[in-house]
This record gives C-alpha cells, structure tokens and sequence, in this order.
C-alpha cells in the first residue's frame, strides 16, 4: 500500500542573483523544463538589483516551466543585502521547501546561509570559478567558495570544477558528479530554419558574457590580425558585463574596429548564431560553456584554448581545433583553417553536433537530480 507520505511532492526552491541571460540562467530552466511535475515542485526565487528588473530569467521561466513551479522576485536594497537572508527564510517555510539549490557566489553565500537558518538541506552548483584580478571581487568570490563547503551537497557541473571544489575543502562524501545537460531543442529549431549565408564575409561570433575569464582581448587581437590579411571577415560579439566598456574602448584602439560589433544582449541570439562561420572563444577558465554547446549543436565550427572544461565537449582535430592557452599565434591559425578550409570546417561541426546531442542531454541531468533530490529528502 502507498502512503501519503510516498505520494508527497519534493519542493526544491532555485536560487539566484542574476543580472543577465546567460549560461546559469539557461542551465536552471533546462532542468526546471525537464523535472517532472508528479513527483517535484521546482520554485524559482532570484533577487532585484537596480540593474536587474524585468529579467528575461524570470520571464522564460513563467512562459516554459510555470507548469513545474512560482517565480519570487526578492528586492535588494544594495549589491548584497543581508536582509535577503530572511526574506528567504520566509519563502522556505511558506513554500514548504525541502532543498534550496543554489547558483553563482552571491546566491551560494545568501542560499547557503537561509537554508541552514530555515533548517533545510541546499545544493550548490558551481557553474565556473572566476579569476579576477579586482581585490574587493576576489575576496567575495573567495567568501562564495569557502560557503561551499556547509553546504548539504555541492554538485558541479565539470570533472575539473569538482577538483577545483576539492581544493576549496569540500569534503568528498559532499561531492557528487552531474554532467552538465542542456535543452538543444530551441537550437535544432533554428537550425532547421532556411538560412543563405553571406558568401563575400566570413563571419567570426562570440556569445557570452563579457568578464575577465572570457579573455576577450585575445579574441579581439586575433580578429584584428586576421582582418589585416584576409580583409573580408567581421566579428559579432554578443553578451554584456562588467568589462564591456572596457573591451569596447580598447577595440577603438585597433586597426579594424569598424569590423568589431559588439551586440548585446540579443533576443535573436540563436539566429545571430546560425549565421556564424567560426564560433571563437579565449576563455582562460570555464566551466563547461553553454553557449559553446549551443554553437556545436547548431553546426558551428569551433576553435578555442585548450582548457578544462572546453575539453569536455571539444577534441582537438576531431571536432574542433584547440590551442594551448594563450599562444595567440596557433589559435590565430586554427582560426585560419576553419574560415578557409570548408571540408575541414564541416568535418569538425559535423563530429561536434552529434558528439553533444549524444552525451550532454537535459532530461539525462533531470533524471539525475531528481534522484538526489530524493536520496536527499529521505
């Protein structure tokens, strides 16, 4: 016979500080998307800035996973606001929540806290380390690191960040391995659609955020080089962040800055995508990028340094070209071989697409939470 207590949804509350759309963002909604609603209810919870109202986060998340659980918008007075902590408390035990699962260093310091206040058990997931160079950014991102480990579990997205958490002192019966999922079905819908390239430009695209990991100035200093020999490509970069304005600036600097374009946040992203010749990233630590699976699912050919991370999706000259980090010269080359060597181009997208719709599936990294979710709320 099945008891009432058996039949009882998990209630999981998902916890962010988010001012954009990027990869973390996206990675909550394909698992939210993916989670089924008999057995949990997945709440949304992410704090207001001043530059943070009307977050497309919230509104993907009403629009595809409402039909799973509520989206709080929790007002900030400051960039961290402590009283956040007991408005959390309060949503916990309004929503009766059993697992606060939390995301990025500010929502893992907050979340971590409320749910040890509240008495419920919290997962933090990393989805990446930043290496700023900012005193003040790195001794919170190292305050973030250190919450980690009074944390119920700490499951992140990567081999290489669960080392990374070792060394930060989460214990190892804390660890536990998910591989990273993403839901690729709006991507195969756009690459479907009919498209006709522009056969007199190659075109050269970045999508992500605009921070120091992403190692943006190399990727422009490679563009600049190779606009100054071939002259017929053009570089689309989109995402924002904190150093947009410097990486703008520092553009107007070089020789082909009018080829430079830096986009924003696009509401076409994925066509933007679709339109790109070589998908490029400098990134010098990732977790593993999103945005980059996007662009392998979409056919894009990819060439980037040869990190941890990256190298989970890409292997060099089966499905991309990767050089050793920042040696600009051989990146510089690969980049040259992509754009100018069709056959090679098609035969790396080619391995790329099938090896992530293979291994990096949202409902497998559902089905797997889902499991914790349970071994935990026993």
């Amino acid at each position: 016979m099945t008891t009432s207590a058996s039949k009882k949804k998990i209630n999981v509350l998902q916890f962010i500080c988010s001012t954009g759309f990027y990869g973390a963002e996206r990675w909550i909604l394909a698992l939210a998307k993916h989670l089924n609603s008999d057995n949990i209810r997945c709440d949304l919870a992410i704090t207001l800035e001043d530059n943070s109202h009307d977050l497309e986060l919230v509104k993907h998340y009403k629009q595809t996973c409402g039909f799973i659980g509520d989206v709080f918008e929790v007002p900030m007075s400051n960039k961290f606001d402590l009283k956040v902590i007991n408005k959390l408390v309060a949503l916990i035990k309004e929503r009766n929540i059993d697992v606060v699962h939390t995301h990025g260093y500010k929502s893992d310091i907050l979340g971590v806290i409320a749910a040890k206040k509240a008495g419920v058990q919290v997962i933090v997931t990393p989805h990446g380390f930043e290496n700023a160079k900012d005193f003040k950014l790195r001794s919170f991102i190292w305050a973030g690191c250190q919450i980690m480990r009074f944390a119920t579990k700490v499951v992140p997205l990567s081999k290489q960040l669960c080392d990374d958490s070792r060394r930060f002192g989460v214990k190892e019966e804390k660890l536990v391995y998910i591989q990273n999922g993403v839901d690729l079905s709006e991507v195969e819908e756009q690459r479907l659609k009919p498209f006709t390239p522009d056969e007199k430009i190659k075109h050269v695209g970045f999508v992500g955020q605009m921070i120091s990991r992403k190692n943006i100035f190399d990727l422009l200093d490679i563009f600049d080089t190779l606009q100054e020999k071939h002259g017929n490509l053009k570089l689309s970069l989109l995402g924002d962040g904190d150093q947009r304005a410097e990486l703008e600036q520092y553009a107007k600097t070089l020789k082909h800055a009018n080829a430079m374009h830096f986009l924003g946040f696009r509401d076409d992203r994925l066509a933007q995508l679709q339109s790109f010749d070589l998908f490029a990233m400098t990134s010098s630590l990732e977790g593993i990028p999103r945005c980059l699976m996007e662009a392998t699912a979409m056919g894009i050919p990819v060439a980037a340094y040869d990190i941890a991370g990256i190298d989970q999706l890409i292997t060099h000259n089966e499905s991309g070209l990767l050089a050793p980090l920042g040696e600009k010269e051989t990146l510089t080359a690969y980049w040259e071989q992509i754009l100018f060597d069709q056959p090679l181009a098609d035969k790396l997208a080619k391995n790329a697409r099938e090896f992530v719709n293979t291994h990096y599936s949202a409902q497998r990294m559902a089905d797997e939470y889902t499991t914790l979710f349970n071994e935990m709320v026993k």
